[in-house]
């Protein structure tokens, strides 16, 4: 088990009191059941909010999630562009998102004027879009991946065009080495994912020299290249589920760490370190709180609203990522 009194992990927050969780949690069930809503979580949002969300999970699954619900109201405990996406894929119903300013870095490093203009470039671009991005990027692109996905996507792409890929560099390296196809790369990247050095992972692995280390693709190159596994969030519980290590290193944001102690109790989980800190946390994703979900679900707000039209463009990429991810194996490529 992974303990707070661990000097790898002493930054990580700190847990609610044990009333004041029990409180909280039952006041959002009594809203949930009120408004008929489904709360979704990602996988790095704080512990107290996971145990109360309906599903909890990566990009894709939430994606998929949001788009089979019956629910009225969408509570989605992530960032921005999780909310937006929850709303292209369900334009009558109310999505709404404990704290309206949790953004990311990714989504920041790609402007859609900008990827107009490089799109004008080269009219025959097929732009893929890491879901990391905004409303208006996706309804400027042809399909949109995750990272759980990404390497199928760009598998099934047309073989006849020359492929964009934004906003994440780093996923986007990684998928290149995966599929062999050639690609440009938007210069973006994940501020939490890039901390991680070569260095501090030499490091951690030295000291514990039997632990495999799982990484994320948004890893750098100099990161992923000493992993055990390249893998998205879901990939990692599945991954860590089935090897017989007991101690694993994982490089992905701090949140990750509660889904796996969770679904691999007798597993002993290590965070990665950077050069600055024992774990990594990304504060956009720790912005939202057990008290701003009870909040939100009282008052129905903030509300996330698009414009019609870029509803109706982004949807079309969306739902060719979810046709394509259902595919056999056998049948991207």
């Amino acid at each position: 088990m992974v303990h707070a009194s661990d000097p790898l992990i002493a930054s990580v927050r700190k847990p609610l009191p044990p009333a004041q969780f029990d409180t909280l949690s039952r006041e959002i069930l009594e809203l949930k059941r009120r408004h008929n809503a489904v709360i979704l979580a990602h996988n790095y949002q704080v512990p107290e909010i996971q145990d109360v969300a309906d599903f909890v999970g990566d990009s894709l699954g939430l994606s998929q999630q949001a788009a089979k619900t019956s629910a009225d109201v969408i509570v989605f405990c992530g960032v921005h562009f999780m909310a937006e996406t929850a709303k292209i894929l369900n334009p009558t119903k109310r999505v709404i998102l404990p704290d309206r300013d949790a953004g990311c870095s990714l989504e920041e490093s790609c402007p859609a004027s900008k990827l107009r203009a490089l799109q004008a470039t080269n009219p025959d671009f097929y732009t893929i879009a890491y879901i990391n991005c905004s409303a208006e990027v996706k309804a400027l692109s042809d399909c949109i991946v995750t990272s759980g996905n990404a390497v199928k996507i760009v598998e099934h792409a047309p073989k006849d065009r020359p492929l964009l890929f934004v906003p994440d560099e780093n996923l986007g390296a990684w998928v290149m080495e995966q599929t062999g196809r050639p690609m440009t790369l938007w210069k973006g990247n994940c501020y939490v994912h890039v901390e991680w050095t070569h260095q501090a992972i030499t490091r951690i692995r030295q000291q514990f020299p039997g632990a495999p280390l799982v990484a994320h693709p948004e890893c750098t190159r100099s990161v992923r290249m000493l992993a055990d596994e390249v893998c998205s969030t879901e990939k990692m519980v599945t991954w860590c589920r089935k090897t017989p290590a007991k101690d694993i290193i994982i490089a992905t944001e701090a949140g990750m760490l509660h889904r796996l102690q969770k679904e691999c109790p007798d597993k002993h989980f290590i965070p990665a370190p950077t050069d600055r800190c024992a774990c990594n946390e990304c504060h956009f994703m720790k912005m939202n709180t057990l008290e701003k979900l009870r909040d939100c679900m009282t008052t129905l707000e903030p509300q996330v609203e698009l414009p019609p039209e870029i509803i109706e463009r982004a949807r079309k990429p969306i739902e060719r990522m979810l046709e394509i991810s259902a595919l056999p194996v056998e049948n991207a490529g």
